[in-house]
Formats: structure tokens, sequence, C-alpha cells
């Protein structure tokens, strides 16, 4: 915990990472840092924060953040510039190229992590004044296929749910969630339902994930036939007397379409196993379940959305809950765990290019409308190109100029070599940000704008229930960083908009946002928040949590959707949609036997620009992997720990190996998060083929056809450092950011000699060296003021050095004589025995720390928080934590039998 000054107070803040929304406490301690903790007070978390969240006072620091404005010099480099230089020649080359190519040359793409305000003058500035409808964001990669399935069912992207019916279900179904490692708070809430009301809990995933460990069924289906389990689920619900008539007669349309859709591709439980490789038993026993119990939420969230077939997904869902009149009751809704902090804000203000404003879209009664408000010159009038249709026109030389704000597509999007080839075409190419340098940076942006990052930025987010909240500042903001609405209306002043976008905060960007949500609404659109829309600046900056809609004249806000109909279509009815055959985009073959599926780990966030540089965040699972199925690991000739190459049409990655019966025979798991930045080879992004869902625009992100191979290695090691390094070209690396430092775990096959030479060019004069060429070992190290400056440890696969023990040793400053004659043994010594891996992120508890406690007498997971304090804070690593006691119980066993044997042999 950071030392606070008494004299500081805490600020009530909103987390920047999920869109689970939690409220988080931050306490300054006037040396730019800042103590952390859990807003008990906040209805998304009442106090309990996840692993990412609780180290966020870990990623205040100002290594590699962006300064000041910079533009790149005819010699190629970056140089610092004035404001009104950088704003000024943005400005005249989108004036420029507009003038001569059309609106539709330009484009902005957005983030999930802006705020509100940010995303409402950004979208605001390119729909009504340069007249574009090319505005996209990275939610598109996200939870646009949830969008689409709401607009197409309810007439609108509205979330009929809250959080109180996690508490309040009795069957909590997740369907392609990992919440206890993504959504980690939210899950807590479900296992505490679990646990005191008997609510039972169904995971629905390809991948056994950590989820399903405390399932009470668990349906491993092949990858892309969650429509046909949904479509079998509405076959059985009408089979079986279990549909709600009235609602569906009074408040719905379609459903005579929808159900003989579902009996021609699922018309029974046997159908259905067929058609998803699940056991009939297994089928079955979910139908009952879910046909018996009107208390049901089902969650969906990536494994849903990252679809070709994303959108019929989420309706085969909605259609089941719309046929039972199970929506919008207390415990009973579908609901869609949304994955960044704000991309329900960025849905809210029109920030896809599908969107107008204000959950409007692009009819003539709405695009007037929009257009009268704002008092748009030339507003957009067709929808835009969706993220991946927007850089393959990049490519293509449409799009000549792009601004990118927050976000780093050169790694998050599909077929990510090529979208950052594309980059390097435009004409214009803007990037707002936070740091100096990433894969989009540097894939040749012209113009870098230094945006205010979390703690310094103030304004709105809303998360995944509706509710919004604000984040506010409590950091001073460092050098010349600016809020994105200041520099994006900044632009607009000098595209000639100044009037429209005269605005000195966030507050009044909020209230114009508020005020446009009830133009002309009078309860036609589901969002309208214009009870908010004469806010004060004082009421602003204290204002709660708030749910909307909170219409004019509301005292509270409406919590829950449609459980009596209302829906937002014109005949106020709500649509089940016939779903299509369900079928993947892609075929596997000889060369591609393998299905590539992509997600997040527990501790880490995107491209890791924040997340990466919390040391006790990269402890967990330090190195990019793939995980992969027993039976195709001998198959194919990898092993775990060691590396395999793996390869699609699209690109490779040479990935540390992971063996793992929780992997389906036939797919492949690697985490999302590495780039060039952090990693030499595992741009994972770079595999992923771009095809996407036709309604949504949402890329297949989870079944491409992949081949995998080893790929070996002589010598692991690991160096540690001050400061950052370079490390030869022909090694495979990952960074991690430790105590005190950077830390490099690192692969090689080049002669050991030229490690010398190499570390001699980064290292000072105080250097100590072991050598063993003849063994494969080498290791050394360089002092400064009797602490670790830089060290290299290298050997082969089992003896470069214990990682856990030297980190600690560099992390600790200062070593006495001892430690430092036996730093060279890179083995753990009286008084710093290595604690292992971490486990638990939240309290840096390690493996070894938590096995020495199972083999002394814990049993189960709720005695290791007693005695470690594993465990206690967001649960997420509870699951390890039963898996580590189920494998000391499985051990113990066969010690116990092995010692009968030879008892029985003895006698």
């Amino acid at each position: 915990m950071t030392a606070v000054d008494p004299a500081l107070r805490a600020t009530r803040t909103a987390c920047p990472y999920c869109g689970v929304g939690c409220g988080v406490l931050a306490t300054p301690d006037g040396r730019g840092g800042a103590a952390i903790s859990g807003d008990p007070e906040h209805p998304a978390n009442f106090g309990r924060l996840c692993s990412k969240g609780s180290a966020l006072g870990e990623t205040l620091g100002l290594e590699n953040r962006l300064l000041y404005p910079m533009i790149r010099c005819s010699k190629g480099s970056m140089e610092r510039i004035a404001w009104t230089d950088a704003l000024d020649h943005v400005a005249h080359r989108l004036q420029h190229i507009v003038a001569r190519d059309g609106p539709r040359a330009v484009a902005f793409y957005l983030s999930g992590q802006l705020l509100t305000e940010d995303y409402y003058v950004a979208n605001k500035l390119m729909k009504g004044f340069i007249g574009s409808a090319n505005v996209d964001t990275n939610s598109r990669l996200c939870m646009s296929s949830s969008v689409a399935g709401h607009r197409r069912a309810f007439g609108a992207d509205t979330v009929p749910g809250v959080y109180e019916d996690l508490d309040e279900a009795d069957l909590l179904v997740l369907v392609g969630s990992n919440a206890a490692w993504c959504h980690p708070v939210l899950f807590q809430r479900m296992l505490a339902n679990k646990q005191k009301r008997g609510a039972r809990i169904v995971v629905i995933d390809p991948r056994r994930t950590d989820t399903a460990g405390d399932a009470d069924l668990f349906l491993g289906l092949k990858p892309g036939t969650d429509t046909a389990l949904f479509l079998g689920l509405l076959a059985h619900l009408a089979d079986t007397g279990a549909l709600d008539r009235g609602y569906i007669e009074n408040h719905t349309s379609g459903f005579d379409d929808a159900l003989a859709r579902a009996r021609s591709i699922a018309g029974s439980a046997a159908a259905t196993a067929l058609a998803t490789g699940l056991s009939e038993q297994d089928v079955a026993a979910f139908f009952q379940m879910f046909g018996r119990t009107p208390r049901v939420v089902t969650l969906y969230s990536q494994g849903v959305n990252q679809s070709a077939q994303g959108t019929d997904k989420v309706n085969a869902i909605l259609n089941c809950h719309l046929a039972t009149g199970r929506i919008g009751k207390p415990g009973a809704s579908p609901f869609s765990l949304t994955g960044q902090p704000n991309a329900m804000g960025g849905r809210e203000v029109g920030g896809l290019a599908n969107q107008l404003a204000a959950h409007m879209g692009f009819t003539p009664p709405e695009i007037d409308r929009v257009r009268r408000f704002w008092k748009a010159p030339r507003i957009a009038t067709h929808e835009g190109l969706k993220a991946v249709q927007m850089f393959e026109a990049i490519a293509r030389g449409e799009i000549k100029a792009l601004w990118v704000m927050g976000t780093n597509p050169a790694v998050s999007l599909p077929d990510a070599d090529s979208a950052r080839a594309a980059l390097k075409k435009l004409e214009l190419f803007v990037v707002s940000e936070n740091v100096v340098s990433n894969d989009t940076v540097n894939a040749g942006a012209h113009v870098l704008l230094p945006a205010q990052a979390w703690g310094e930025k103030s304004g709105t987010v809303t998360n995944s229930e509706r509710r919004i909240s604000r984040q506010r500042a409590f950091l001073t903001p460092p050098g010349e960083t600016r809020p994105d609405w200041w520099i994006v209306s900044e632009v607009a002043k000098r595209l000639g908009f100044g009037a429209a976008f005269d605005f000195h905060s966030a507050a009044e960007i909020f209230r114009e946002h508020a005020a446009l949500s009830a133009f002309e609404n009078n309860g036609g659109r589901d969002f309208d928040i214009g009870a908010l829309r004469s806010l004060s600046d004082e009421a602003f900056d204290t204002m709660a949590p708030v749910l909307w809609p909170l219409r004019l004249g509301d005292t509270e806000p409406q919590q829950r959707f449609f459980s009596d109909g209302g829906f937002f279509a014109n005949d106020h009815k709500a649509r089940f949609i016939a779903p299509e055959v369900p079928a993947l985009r892609t075929e596997t073959t000889a060369g591609r036997p393998l299905r590539l599926n992509t997600g997040r780990i527990r501790d880490q966030w995107h491209t890791m620009t924040r997340s990466g540089t919390s040391p006790r965040l990269g402890q967990h699972l330090p190195e990019p992997f793939v995980e992969v199925h027993p039976d195709d690991a001998a198959r194919h000739g990898v092993v775990d720990g060691g590396f395999a190459r793996v390869v699609t049409d699209y690109g490779q990655c040479i990935l540390k190996v992971l063996v793992s019966e929780r992997q389906q025979r036939g797919m492949l798991f690697a985490p999302i998060h590495w780039s060039e930045a952090t990693a030499s080879s595992a741009r994972v992004g770079a595999l992923v083929a771009p095809f996407t869902d036709p309604f949504s625009g949402q890329p297949e992100n989870k079944a491409t056809p992949a081949s995998i191979t080893a790929y070996e290695y002589v010598f692991r090691g690991f160096a540690l450092s001050r400061a950052p390094l370079e490390l030869p070209d022909h090694v495979w690396w990952a960074r991690v950011t430790v105590g005190g430092g950077h830390g490099y775990l690192f692969a090689d096959n080049a002669d050991l000699t030229g490690w010398s030479s190499w570390l001699r060019s980064v290292a000072g004069e105080d250097l100590a060296e072991y050598r063993d060429f003849g063994g494969g070992v080498y290791r050394a190290a360089s002092f400064a003021v009797d602490g670790i400056e830089t060290c290299l440890f290298l050997g082969p696969a089992r003896d470069a050095g214990d990682w856990n023990v030297v980190k600690d040793l560099f992390a600790a400053g200062a070593l006495s004589d001892d430690q430092r004659r036996m730093l060279l043994s890179g083995k753990s010594m009286d008084g710093l025995a290595s604690a292992g891996p971490v486990v638990c992120a939240c309290f840096g508890v390690g493996r070894t720390t938590i096995c020495d406690a199972i083999a002394s007498g814990a049993r189960s997971a709720a005695e290791l928080g007693q005695r470690l304090k594993a465990g206690t804070n967001c649960g997420s690593c509870i699951p390890e934590l039963k898996r580590l006691i189920a494998q000391a119980d499985v051990a113990g066993a066969a010690t116990e039998s092995e010692r009968r044997r030879l008892e029985a042999a003895s006698n």
C-alpha cells in the first residue's frame, strides 16, 4: 500500500478496465502516485476490486508517457512542437483532403477507453460537421454483435436487466464468458448467490475455463454452434409447454418463423447434441434446467460476440427469453457482459459507424432531428465503414486521413499485419495517446497528440448495466497533456466550426449530450437522460452513479426494460429472429488442422499499455503462450514448457506451450495481449482471419484454421535491468515489468560467447561473471550503489537460474555481501526463499507458498484465504487454488497407494 499524507483526501472515481464499472477510491500520495481501494458505496462493486483494479496505483508513472505534441519531420524522426502548430497542421491537412477527395476520405477510430464527453465531441465533429460517418471504435471488436442483436430484437440497443438480477436469479447461464477472469467482481456476486440461495450455474464454452470450475453443468460445445444450442432450447420450450403465450401474442412478432427455423436445425435434444458435439444427456439436462426455472439470467460475452455469426447467436439467446417472457424481471433477463469501461457510453453517443447519435440511426427523421439539434451544416446521411472495412479502405487508398484515439489497432485488429501495413499508406495519420511508443504509433504516425490518462481526466463512463459514473481527476496532468474533448474541439474550431465546439468543460458537453438524448424523444427512444440536461457544474462534480433512462421529470431512474413489452420498434413489439444455419466461415485442412481461439488472461488488459506497467500483474502468466490439448500436443510433437510455431494463412507467432486437458481437442488458445513492444513474436492479432459478421461487422476471433509445430531453443534465460534493454535480434523474448525496473524472459540458439560481449555493451563496469560454456551456462551481473544494475542468466532449459529469486533480489535494492556473492548461483538462499510464480496477484501470494500451506493442512480455498489472504479480494485466483488442492490430493493418494503396495510386497 502506498503511504498517504493524511491531509490528502480520497477521490471517488471509476476503474478504467472492463465494463463492470467498479467504483474506486484514489488517494494521492503527493508524489504522483495514489493509494487505490474499492468504493464500498458504488453499486457496481460495493468495495470489491479485481487484481487489475487493485494494482492501478502501480500504473501511474510517467515512463513512456507522451507529454508534448510531436510531428514527424523530414528526416523521419518525431520532434516536439507547440500545441498551436500541431492543431493547425491537423486541421489544415484534414481540410485539404476533404476538399480534394470528399468527407468519406477521412475517418476517426475511437476507443472504449474514452470518456463519454470525448466520444460525443469526436462523433459530433465527424458526423455533423465534416459530413462522414466513418467513425468507428475498438468496441466493434468487443460487443457490436450484442448491439446488432438488441436492435434487431428490441428496436434499440437496450440492456434489459441490471446487476441485481445476478443476486436474484435461480439459474445463471454463462455463454462464451470466462467471467471468473474477465469480470471477476460480477462472478463473485454470482458465486455468492449460489452459496446463499442455491442458484445453479451453467457454463457454455468450447474451453473449460476457470469459470467452469463452479458450474453445476459445463457444456463444452463445438466452436460456432451456440446458435444451434439455443435453437434447440427454443424448440424444447415449445414442446414442453414452457412458453409464455400471452407475452408472445401481446408483445412480439415473428415467433412462428423463428420456431420453424429452430425445428429445422435443432428440433430435439438428439438433433441439438449432434449439431453441437455435446452429449444428449447434457443437452437435455440444460433444457430442463432452463425450462423449469422462471428466474434465469443468460450472460454472454466475447465467445458469442466475436464471431461471423455473432448477431445470430445473440438473437438465438434473446428468442428464448422473449418466448418465456423472462426479460426485464427481477432475476430474469438476457445480459451482455461488456468488455470495456465505456463501450456503453460510446454506444450512447453514436460512436459506431452504423449509429448517428443518442441511440438514433440513419433514418430520414432521425438524421433531420440530429441535424437540427446540432445545427449541423453537412450531416452524414449514410452509415460509415466499420472497423475491419475501414482499414481495408485505407489499404485500397480510399481513406486518406485517419485519427486514432486511445487504442492500438496495429495489434488488436484481425489480420493485424495487413492493418499495420495499411497505416503506412495514409497521407495524414494522427494519434491521440498517453504513450510515446506502441505498435500503432510506430506504424508511422505523422502527428502525436498527448492526451490525459486515467487519474488526470474527468468525465463520465457507462457500465454494462446502463449505470453512468463519474471518472474524476485526482492527479495533476503532466507536461502539456490535454483532455481528448479539448483536442478535438480545438481542431473543430480551426475547421471553422467554433460556435458548435466552444466547450469549456466536460460538464458542458455532458449537458448537451443529455439534452440531445431528450430532444423530441417523448418516450420513443430508450436512451434518455433529459433529467440531467441542466445539471450545474457543481452537481456534475458530485454526481452519484445513476442508471438510465432518467427522463425529464423523473425522480428515480427506470431499473429494467420490457417486462410488460414497450419495445422500441414502430409497433412497440419485439422481433423474433430466425437465424441462418450456423456455420463457421472457414474450414480446417490438412495444412491447417486446428482452430485458433483468442482471448484474455486474468491479470492483463488489451495490449498491456496500462496493465503491463504493473509489476504484480506481470507475474501470473508472464510469457505469451498457446494452450493445446494433450492429444494434439502428442500428435504435433509439442511439449509442455517448450515452444511452438503457430501459423495461419495470415501470420505466424512463436509461443510458449501450455498443455492442458481443459483445452478442447482440435482447438488452440492464445491470449491477445502481447505486441511488438512487449514480445518478439507474439502479435496474435496477426494470426486472426478478418471475416466479419454481416450485421455487426464484428470479426470472428475464435476459430481461425491454424497449424502448430515444435520450435526448439537450446538455451533459456532472463535479464533484469534498471533501464529498458534491446536484446539481440536472434532472441525470442517477452518483456515483464518488475519491481525497480524491467525484466526479460527469453530463449535463444546462438553461441553463448556472444552474450558476454552484448552484456558488456549495456552493463556498468562493476561486472561479475560466471562462465561454463561447456555446460551451456553464462551468468553475469553489474552493480551500482550496492544493488544490481543489470544481470543476465542463461543456460539449458532447467538450469538458467531461479527467475523469482533473482527478481526479488533485484527489487530489494541494496544487497548484503553474502547475497552479492551468492547471486550468480541463481538459487534460493536463507531469508529469501522463492515464493514461486504468483497465483494471487491481489496479495502477491506465490504457488510455492500456497503449496506449502496445502502440505501443512489447508484443504480448502477458504482455509488458504485465512492463512495467506489468497483469494479474499477479487476471487479470480480461487479456481487455481482449488486445482492446486486437487493436485495435492491426487499426489497424496498416489503416494499412499505406493506405500501400501510396498508394504504388501514386503509382507
